[in-house]
């Protein structure tokens, strides 16, 4: 820990709560072709920060090898559009949005929430560092900035644009390593009396639920209000409103605005002082972890090689970047315990490709119901009830999923 410097507070000392040893990138998908080359691994290991309670992980890998080309698509998800399109439903009837409006995204994907905008003829703005997805993004008629959002970015376009009425960042904040840079750009580029909604995992779910697989290089920070609020008020904004969401396992949804333009509402000091009777700021709440982390492994290995040893064909599915952390973090793949066959996903971007350091072939969702293996290791159990819906076919056909977390389950 001697070289850690919290990216919120800048202080030097952490506390331990996970290593997961060398990663690949998690979304780094390789062509079969490039199988022979090196595939750089970097550490991952998470700690907390013992001055402001942030949680974080301790390397840095350079946004622009993560995001210059991005294969998650977020249209992919049928259970996203809807979480999307009732979250753009309700700004645009509650914030008074209208022609005369800006709204702009960090990290837009492919155009999937701000579409909702465009429909109703609400000026908007996607920022999108990858160059594919912004590519998309545009062809479907949504203005979209193909750069990172930082604080130089935001002034970019509160001088062409003007200042936003509203400002949302979904699953992207987790994801920008100078954490203060950017709620500089959002202080910079929203209204005096706008708004701004975030989307993110919940560091409190992450680790009361064992959600280890949501740890990768990409997600640089695990939030909670309480390591949030002196972030915030470091460039005089406020948190005036937050709830809890069940999508991705857990997430907060924060309203942030500049320092007293809006009330703050009871749902603030209310998930404070629950964070505090928790624990969230003391090394207690994480000590037991990555102890019950290593618990769920074994167990979960125990039950695959069960099932292999009766002689059951066993696959995954979902190609995500939390698979990929579980894959490698308990040793399955092509070149450590070949309990699964191949991985199916419904992202033909994906398709083709080999998983990130366990090497297993990515298949379209049809290859269930063609290859019928006897079960299927469920890697993005966020969507599960979505998943189980789409592949009722097969199940009826004699196939079952194997849920991974929080505890090992086969449905």
């Amino acid at each position: 820990m001697s070289k850690f410097h919290c990216r919120s507070c800048g202080s030097t000392q952490a506390y331990p709560v996970l290593d997961l040893g060398l990663q690949p990138l998690a979304n780094n998908l390789l062509h079969p072709e490039n199988l022979a080359q090196v595939e750089p691994r970097f550490p991952l290991e998470v700690v907390v920060c013992q001055s402001c309670w942030l949680v974080q992980i301790t390397e840095t890998v350079p946004p622009v090898t993560l995001f210059n080309e991005y294969l998650y698509f977020s249209s992919v998800s049928d259970a996203l559009l809807t979480h999307a399109r009732l979250a753009a439903e309700r700004y645009l009837r509650e914030f008074h949005l209208g022609p005369n409006s800006l709204v702009v995204e960090a990290a837009s994907n492919d155009g999937y929430l701000l579409k909702n905008f465009v429909a109703a003829s609400v000026p908007c703005l996607g920022v999108e560092p990858a160059r594919n997805i912004a590519e998309v993004a545009q062809g479907r008629g949504i203005p979209t900035l193909n750069q990172f959002f930082q604080e130089s970015t935001a002034r970019q376009i509160a001088r062409e644009r003007g200042r936003a009425d509203l400002i949302l960042g979904n699953n992207v904040f987790a994801h920008a390593p100078d954490t203060n840079d950017f709620v500089a750009g959002l202080a910079a580029l929203v209204k005096p009396t706008g708004r701004i909604v975030l989307e993110f995992p919940y560091a409190c779910d992450l680790v009361e639920h064992l959600e280890f697989d949501t740890i990768y290089h990409e997600h640089v920070f695990y939030f909670t209000l309480t390591a949030l609020q002196p972030l915030f008020a470091r460039h005089g904004l406020e948190i005036f409103h937050v709830e809890r969401l069940p999508i991705h396992g857990g997430s907060l949804r924060l309203f942030v605005g500049p320092r007293e333009s809006h009330p703050v509402q009871g749902s603030v000091p209310a998930l404070a002082e629950e964070e505090r009777s928790k624990g969230v700021a003391g090394t207690a709440y994480y000590e037991n972890f990555g102890k019950e982390v290593r618990r769920l492994r074994d167990e979960l290995l125990r039950v695959l090689r069960e099932l292999r040893d009766q002689g059951h064909r066993l696959c995954a599915y979902g190609a995500s970047a939390k698979g990929s952390t579980l894959l490698n973090y308990y040793g399955l793949g092509r070149d450590g315990l070949d309990y699964l066959d191949f991985v199916v996903d419904r992202s033909s971007a994906k398709q083709g490709r080999l998983t990130p350091g366990s090497h297993l072939p990515i298949l379209p969702v049809e290859e269930l119901m063609s290859r019928k293996p006897r079960h299927a290791l469920l890697l993005t159990w966020n969507f599960a009830e979505e998943i189980l819906r789409q592949q009722q076919a097969w199940r009826e056909a004699g196939g079952r999923f194997v849920l991974p977390l929080p505890s090992v389950k086969i449905v």
